[in-house]
């Protein structure tokens, strides 16, 4: 096998042997692990008759840019290495071959409860798509175009062209994959009209934005510094203007630098998302799917007009997680419970989802009610919750997260874990019902993403200092007076004013508000999109659909754009991943199709 990181020659000689060509736009996770699953259906599906892949990417193939080495190393991953891997096991369900590999923390050699930095996470990336690359049959070559791909043309019958930034001579291919992953996106008319209100105040207006590539030099040491968002862009946020500035931790407080500014949060639900769960999973796990599963998602699909997300799905969504948490409940801790598993199961199963009697039988069956699921108020923690003094409000999410911390790190609260994995099991079922709204991603990110428990428990101390403010719920920024104010339902009544705004949080990944140039002619091109914005593909394999909802036989793609997008940026072990589900299908419809392409149409010299 050959490979090399510098673009090939793009002629070849008229007596050189014909060679198929395919191009996968983004180097990152998504296009290596489309990578890996073209080296393991290669022995079945490739036929030998020579193959060039044209890896496209201005950042190095593995980490991509949001993975990349170049950033910096406070910044950790958001799972325990042990709970990410790259490799396929028993449990995917795919047509290829499932071929193990190490996880994060076997292959650094570490403790797997870890967070490990980023930059060793880039590191096993790197080594993840070497290893793809030396897997391939001898005949296919992998190339590396340090470039950004501008645009993809070319009729469903015909090669597609790909033309890619400062290289006069474009790319031809007999398939196009495309799997970026998140990408800068337009301002939407609210932050339009924010960022030109500081460009004529002299303020300082950071929009959505990956947090490692924003510049917040700009926000000045002491300095007020209104932030929207709580998740994991925050942290990040929190972590390279604390610590990043010279901060540190000393016994449970923070000892600033003096550089750090102060940090007002808030955001819609004005709390950070929930911490990893922080004990190992012991025990018989719930047998999933059970409530949400392929009939009922058929059944969904079926349905004349359609389906609306509140009304048909989330009532299903509820019962199947509730049956987890409750079949964690009643197996490993029966001594919170009334009834015996076997004829809450019974009961449960009879109840329609949704329905009151559902409540009913929880209600009899499970006598503390921090026993039971309630998915509103987790979703919610804050509905209701009114201060009239801002000093209350930081004791308040002090107390939150306090509980939180400690609720996620008990065992007797295993529950919540087998909710976890049912969110996993939900997500997976999901995906096939295409775009069902930005709502459920929020939902799930919120419970099933948050950050490491030290980050989290750093947000004490930070508060205790005053570099953390919190805001409260449903907050929102408006420009008067020459400065940004913020309020909140939790704080009726005050205003806080500041002349730096910070959206921490990523740009939403819609065709037709992306900056990045193949997308948006892709969309212009006639590439149809979802009613949230986002490119439509085929769920079976991620061929690109046209505006007619015929697949483009191409034309592939995968990832945060599209309405086939995975749960969450990596894969659990044992878990089945999405993610690993649509690679493996998009790279043996991709290497057939190639095949076929050189049986019936050969390639001329």
């Amino acid at each position: 096998m050959s490979t090399t990181l510098e673009p090939p020659p793009l002629t070849r000689p008229s007596d050189a042997p014909a060679r198929r060509s395919l191009v996968i736009v983004g180097a990152g996770p998504r296009g290596t692990g489309v990578l890996e699953r073209i080296a393991a259906n290669a022995p079945e599906l490739h036929d030998g008759s020579g193959l060039d892949i044209h890896l496209v990417d201005p950042y190095p193939p593995g980490g991509g840019r949001i993975w990349r080495h170049d950033q910096s190393p406070l910044l950790w991953m958001n799972s325990q290495a042990r709970d990410v891997t790259m490799f396929t096991d028993e449990t995917v369900e795919i047509a290829g071959p499932a071929l193990p590999g190490p996880t994060v923390h076997e292959w650094a050699g570490g403790d797997g409860q870890a967070f490990v930095s980023r930059r060793t996470h880039s590191g096993y990336l790197r080594w993840v798509y070497e290893k793809a690359v030396a897997a391939m049959p001898r005949d296919v070559a992998v190339h590396h175009h340090p470039h950004r791909a501008l645009r993809v043309a070319g009729a469903p019958a015909d090669r597609q062209t790909v033309w890619l930034e400062g290289v006069g001579t474009p790319l031809t291919a007999d398939l196009v994959i495309l799997t970026q992953g998140h990408l800068d996106a337009e301002l939407d008319d609210e932050q339009a009209a924010l960022a030109a209100y500081a460009e004529r105040h002299g303020l300082v207006h950071l929009p959505p934005d990956f947090t490692a590539d924003s510049d917040l030099s700009r926000l000045a040491p002491g300095a007020p510094v209104l932030v929207r968002g709580f998740g994991l862009a925050f942290v990040d946020l929190m972590v390279l203007l604390t610590e990043g500035r010279g901060g540190r931790y000393e016994n449970g407080e923070y000892v600033p630098s003096g550089r750090e500014p102060v940090l007002y949060v808030g955001s819609r639900r004005g709390v950070p998302y929930h911490a990893k769960i922080g004990y190992p999973p012991e025990g018989e796990r719930p047998p999933l799917p059970r409530h949400l599963g392929p009939d009922e998602i058929d059944g969904l699909l079926a349905r004349p007009g359609g389906f609306d997300f509140r009304r048909d799905v989330w009532p299903l969504v509820g019962k199947e997680l509730g049956f987890a948490h409750y079949h964690r409940l009643f197996t490993a801790h029966p001594e919170r419970t009334r009834i015996p598993w076997a004829d809450f199961d019974s009961a449960y199963a009879a109840c329609p989802p949704g329905a009151p009697e559902l409540d009913a039988l929880v209600a009899a069956a499970v006598p503390d009610p921090a026993d039971r699921l309630d998915l509103a108020a987790l979703d919610r923690p804050l509905t209701g919750v009114r201060h009239t003094d801002p000093e209350a409000l930081q004791e308040h999410l002090r107390g939150h997260i306090t509980a939180d911390l400690a609720r996620r790190g008990d065992p007797a609260r295993s529950p919540d874990l087998a909710v976890f994995h049912a969110l996993i099991s939900v997500y997976g079922q999901l995906a096939r019902l295409g775009d069902i709204g930005a709502w459920w991603h929020g939902f799930f990110s919120f419970l099933a993403s948050g950050p490491p428990a030290p980050r989290l428990r750093n947000l004490l101390p930070l508060s205790r200092a005053g570099v953390v403010r919190f805001l409260g719920a449903d907050l929102r920024v408006t420009a008067v007076g020459g400065k940004f104010r913020a309020q909140s339902s939790t704080l009726p009544g005050h205003v806080t004013e500041a002349r730096a705004l910070v959206e921490a949080r990523l740009p939403e990944p819609t065709v037709v508000g992306s900056r990045d140039p193949l997308l948006r002619t892709l969309y212009a091109d006639g590439a149809a999109a979802t009613p949230a914005g986002l490119l439509a593909v085929d769920p079976a394999d991620g061929r690109v659909l046209d505006r007619a909802g015929v697949p483009h036989p191409r034309r592939f793609a995968l990832g945060p754009h599209t309405d086939a997008r995975g749960a969450g940026g990596f894969t659990r072990p044992g878990t089945n991943g999405l993610s690993f589900r649509q690679n493996d299908a998009t790279a043996r419809t991709a290497l057939a199709f190639l095949r076929d392409l050189s049986r019936h149409a050969p390639l001329s010299a």
